[in-house]
């Protein structure tokens, strides 16, 4: 296969059109419509059909402009592989992560590793958990750092090392009837409940933990779609919330909120960082695993 040729046809899908395409090669549009039908010839498939002005691909033309887009990334994955293992302390590292440990725990260790590796890039992705582990399929990420209940159908090309657990807390504003009190489940799911949109895993977690105990999910009253918004509230003195200690630790330290004590209930959060399987790790990547390492051990 000419492989010029698929990256030319990669580029035309990427750019949405023929015309831009040819402005970012610096090329003539009738260069590009030329090599894309002798591409055509060449495959015995048609790639395009004609949709009234435009063009759009044919079944087998957006297969190929996937598997094409996954070929490329993997070669910028091996260009920046040949130029981190020449440099050594220069390159760029690319991190997917989900909601916690992006806005809690990343921050601290970017910066750590950034003191160290200051001419190193890095570019960090907040998604879901699938989100997390496609991009790190895909070579769109070199790590992924996930922070919720660790799934056990992960991807068998995924290696995941489990950092520490994060305890998942019931927290109530320091005024309210059961605050630093010992209840029973049933006691605290009667409370009104703040908490972020559906698809939290935080959420998810709740709920099943009810459904375990076959008591009746709470009424969330207010929904937000972050995560400090919804501690806020909180805080202002309504309702009450199911989190991550990383988050409110320090709010309920100074007293802002008040940790509410259920029977029998302790549930974790697993933070783990991500690797591709049986593939070697660049030093960049081991750099950044062990700054995770020696970070969570000094907490």
């Amino acid at each position: 296969m000419n492989l010029h040729a698929l990256k030319l046809f990669y580029i035309v899908t990427e750019m949405g059109s023929i015309t831009m395409a040819a402005k970012e090669l610096r090329i003539s549009q009738p260069a590009v419509s030329s090599q894309l039908k002798k591409f055509e010839k060449e495959l015995g498939l048609s790639l395009f059909k004609q949709e009234g002005r435009g063009i759009s691909l044919t079944e087998f033309g957006i297969e190929l402009a996937e598997k094409a887009r996954n070929l490329f990334a993997l070669e910028q994955q091996i260009e920046l592989f040949v130029e981190d293992y020449r440099l050594a302390r220069r390159g760029k590292l690319r991190i997917a992560a989900t909601y916690l440990p992006a806005n809690f725990l990343i921050p601290h260790w970017a910066a750590s590793f950034k003191k160290e590796n200051e001419d190193v890039e890095l570019l960090i992705t907040t998604t879901n958990s699938k989100g997390a582990f496609d991009r790190l399929q895909q070579y769109k990420a070199d790590i992924a750092v996930f922070g919720g209940d660790m799934p056990g159908s992960h991807p068998t090309t995924i290696d995941a090392e489990e950092l520490y657990e994060d305890e998942l807390w019931f927290v109530v504003s320091p005024e309210h009837k059961y605050a630093n009190q010992i209840v029973s489940l049933h006691q605290i799911i009667q409370e009104p409940f703040i908490m972020r949109e559906k698809g939290s895993s935080t959420r998810e977690r709740l709920f099943s933990l009810c459904q375990t105990y076959n008591v009746q999910p709470p009424m969330v009253s207010l929904q937000f779609n972050g995560l400090h918004e919804a501690i806020r509230s909180v805080m202002a003195g309504y309702g009450a919330n199911f989190v991550s200690s990383i988050v409110v630790r320090e709010y309920v330290e100074r007293g802002l909120l008040a940790r509410v004590f259920v029977n029998d209930i302790h549930l974790t959060n697993k933070i783990a960082i991500c690797v591709r399987k049986t593939e070697r790790q660049s030093e960049l990547v081991k750099k950044f695993i062990d700054i995770c390492k020696r970070e969570t051990l000094s907490n």
